[in-house]
């Protein structure tokens, strides 16, 4: 059964912030870039109105000075038109850039740099109209509807109250010689756009937070997603104990494969097994080669049949090896007399067999109480 919206109840974890990144998907905030874009252009008129003026004045000069050539000359109207409009161009082109420069920032401080070509990537869900209806009246979609109709209706009203308040002042204009209608009119421009500027201002102020509510309510996650992204994470259960399993089934194949060059396996009957292996060579104290506990112990007993290699039962030692001494490692100091006891037999076997006389009888080693599990779990006191 599909999930539905109603199911996403849990908060975006990490990783899925991290991926909805990665698919485009950040919190920008469009009426902080209008902000920018429109605060700029202010900042440069302000900084730059008096040489922006005399160029203005300069370029009208120009565009309405006419000679007898030109009239003449069609072709020169062409060129003079080219050359006023380069003239233009050169002098926006560092307002656009600087204009478009914040614009980046301003998105850059509300979401953070972000490169992704997943969302230039073609999604054909989107052209589907149902989905496109669902969209349209998605809480997100009717939240930017309202806010950019309230945002119209309020810069709407502002301008109004604007041109009601300074109508007497734009008329004025029309009786003042040129060059004092352009300064006038510029500053009545100025003061107007910082107005409106400090309205999207404060609608900047309440859509940067907004944004980002919206995007982690459109990343809200049900069980099934937990689920499912700690699987990705932690991986599978089920093939993280295969894997467990083989790893377990391939270091008992190696130690398996050692048994058959131990000089002795010590056993519990049906409960555990050690294999022992002394270097006369490297010297040092005996080791483990292989150990194992109830169905693996009895698959040593029998590998060390197959090879021939003494087994001994003597279930103190087996028990004591067992806990105590770890695979590739030599036995403790502790337990140095018991090996030493069953070594010496081992030894005897092997001349008796070479000699063809009767083995001697297996010696009974002397193991430490308290090296014994066994012992150890009767000393327990009763709860």
């Amino acid at each position: 059964m599909a999930e539905n919206s109603q199911d996403r109840n849990l908060p975006a974890t990490p990783r899925r912030i991290e991926k909805a990144r990665e698919d485009g998907q950040v919190a920008r905030s469009r009426d902080l870039a209008h902000l920018a874009v429109l605060g700029t252009g202010i900042a440069l008129l302000a900084a730059f109105a008096p040489e922006l003026t005399a160029w203005l004045q300069e370029l009208l000069a120009q565009g309405l000075r006419f000679d007898a050539s030109a009239v003449v000359t069609t072709a020169s109207m062409g060129e003079r038109l080219a050359a006023l409009s380069a003239s233009m161009f050169m002098a926006l082109l560092p307002i656009g850039a600087i204009t478009a420069a914040v614009a980046l920032v301003s998105a850059f401080l509300s979401g953070g740099w972000n490169f992704s070509f997943k969302a230039l990537q073609p999604k054909f869900e989107k052209v589907s109209p149902l989905a496109g209806i669902k969209r349209l009246f998605g809480l997100d979609q009717l939240t930017d509807t309202l806010k950019a109709c309230l945002l119209a209706l309020i810069l709407g009203a502002v301008g109004c109250l604007l041109l009601w308040a300074q109508w007497p002042d734009h008329a004025g204009l029309l009786s003042l010689p040129l060059p004092t209608a352009l300064v006038g009119s510029g500053t009545l421009l100025r003061n107007s756009l910082l107005l409106l500027c400090g309205v999207l201002a404060l609608f900047a102020l309440v859509d940067v937070p907004l944004q980002r509510q919206l995007l982690l309510r459109r990343l809200r996650m049900s069980v099934q997603d937990m689920k499912q992204e700690f699987k990705e994470v932690e991986g599978n259960a089920e093939i993280k104990g295969r894997r467990r399993f083989l790893m377990r089934e391939l270091a008992n194949r190696r130690m398996l494969g050692k048994v058959a060059t131990a000089d002795l396996v010590v056993m519990n009957p049906t409960h555990y097994a050690v294999a022992l292996k002394y270097d006369e060579v490297r010297g040092g104290a005996p080791r483990v080669v292989a150990k194992g506990a109830d169905l693996l112990a009895l698959r040593i007993r029998d590998l060390a049949r197959d090879a021939r290699v003494p087994v001994l039962q003597a279930p103190p030692l087996a028990r004591a090896l067992y806990a105590h001494c770890e695979l590739d490692q030599e036995i403790p100091a502790r337990l140095f007399a018991a090996v030493a006891q069953v070594l010496a037999w081992v030894y005897q076997l092997r001349d008796a067999v070479a000699a063809g006389r009767a083995a001697t009888r297996a010696p009974v080693p002397d193991v430490p109480a308290d090296m014994d599990p066994l012992n150890q779990t009767r000393a327990e006191p009763e709860l």
